[in-house]
């Protein structure tokens, strides 16, 4: 077998990359060891950066999005027993983000993808990327326990963090930074209306607190908890009390609640993988860089890293110039310590950490209050949320 782009990983970033290059007449093809239903399944973030809802439209994979998806002006910070709104639409002249769940995104790439007659290998076994620090790289796999090998010109890793790409460099080639936070977030899923129409970030002394949702009728809140938590320890009955109590009395007295259809904990941590290219091989998205959900960006810069990618490779085959694929890390490590930055920054603000006395409960409040108070302080805020320029 041979394609021009091989892609590990159909995730959103691998499918994404896929649909752009095969609008652009480039040859890809994705391997991935697990089955469709298996990343249909996952259950991930879905505020999306208006680079990303252009990244969906140039793939031709939009329309869902635009039918379903809502548009977001604006979110709400409670803090000290208040509540204050962050007006992105006015703070950023006219621009918002997008609610739309990661899995929709997916299964609208995969039908595109199908649609346009994209090949997906899916449970392929063994998966190896090989020789991508000469001319003529290739991935190694089993399908149906048959050994084959995809030639190619380059391989795309996308396939995240425990995939098989970063593993594959060489030791001592790649540089990790990394941050683990002492606390997670166990979240649910529940069929029921938002508690609010925008989203509610809660700082609060029992904790941190996210309101968010799916769709109109689907709801997906958020609470800190320690990591040695147990998502068997935490009925409905409890999840839904401890909820109303990190928010303000209005929005505790107006929350609806139902039984959940999804609970999970999951650990959070920043990390970041140096560089993001390794002769023909690429990292791109959770492969090379993880970021805590707080500020909304894990899909979002795995989308900049496929625009920054596939600018690179038509670049390539179009031009005949090596000069975007050549900056390709570079441009995507500024704007991933950006976004790891942010939220770093959004992260120590918004929760309670083991060693948080009243002092540092007192430092966070007047923290958000000034952010609140200073147009610019709110500005900066807004500019990183909606995400910076490509």
């Amino acid at each position: 077998m041979r394609t021009q782009v091989a892609i590990i990983g159909s995730g959103p970033s691998g499918l994404l990359l896929g649909q752009l290059l095969t609008a652009a007449g480039i040859d890809n093809v994705i391997i991935d060891r697990a089955d469709k239903d298996y990343i249909l399944a996952r259950v991930r973030a879905g505020v999306l950066e208006e680079g990303t809802v252009a990244l969906m439209d140039q793939a031709n994979a939009g329309t869902r999005m635009h039918a379903e998806g809502l548009p977001h002006d604006g979110f709400a910070l409670a803090f000290d027993g208040r509540e204050h709104r962050i007006d992105l639409h006015g703070l950023t002249s006219g621009r918002r983000v997008m609610v739309y769940g990661q899995t929709e995104l997916t299964r609208d790439l995969m039908e595109q993808r199908e649609k346009t007659g994209g090949l997906t290998i899916y449970n392929a076994v063994n998966v190896q990327p090989r020789d991508f620090d000469g001319n003529a790289p290739s991935v190694a796999f089993e399908k149906d326990g048959v050994s084959q090998h995809l030639q190619c010109d380059f391989i795309a890793g996308c396939d995240g963090f425990h995939g098989v790409s970063r593993k594959s460099v060489p030791d001592g080639s790649i540089k990790i930074f990394e941050k683990v936070y002492p606390f997670g977030w166990l979240g649910i899923l529940a069929d029921v209306a938002p508690v609010s129409h925008e989203l509610i970030y809660a700082n609060h002394p029992r904790g941190f607190a996210l309101c968010s949702m799916r769709s109109e009728t689907r709801s997906r809140y958020y609470i800190q908890c320690a990591l040695d938590e147990k998502v068997e320890d935490w009925s409905d009955d409890r999840f839904w009390d401890e909820l109303r109590r990190r928010l303000p009395g209005h929005h505790a007295e107006a929350l609806l609640t139902a039984a959940s259809f999804e609970k999970s904990i999951a650990p959070l941590r920043s990390f970041v993988a140096e560089p993001m290219r390794f002769g023909r091989l690429f990292l791109v998205g959770d492969a090379a860089h993880i970021v805590p959900p707080t500020g909304a960006k894990g899909l979002n810069l795995a989308a900049s890293d496929v625009h920054y990618l596939f600018s690179g490779l038509v670049e390539h085959y179009r031009d005949r110039s090596d000069a975007g694929i050549d900056a390709y890390s570079q441009r995507a490590l500024s704007r991933v310590w950006k976004a790891v930055r942010f939220s770093w920054w959004m992260t120590t603000m918004m929760h309670r950490f083991p060693d948080t006395g009243d002092f540092d409960q007192k430092i966070q409040e007047a923290e958000l209050d000034y952010l609140t108070r200073s147009q610019p302080a709110s500005m900066a805020l807004a500019e990183n949320y909606i995400g910076l320029p490509y």
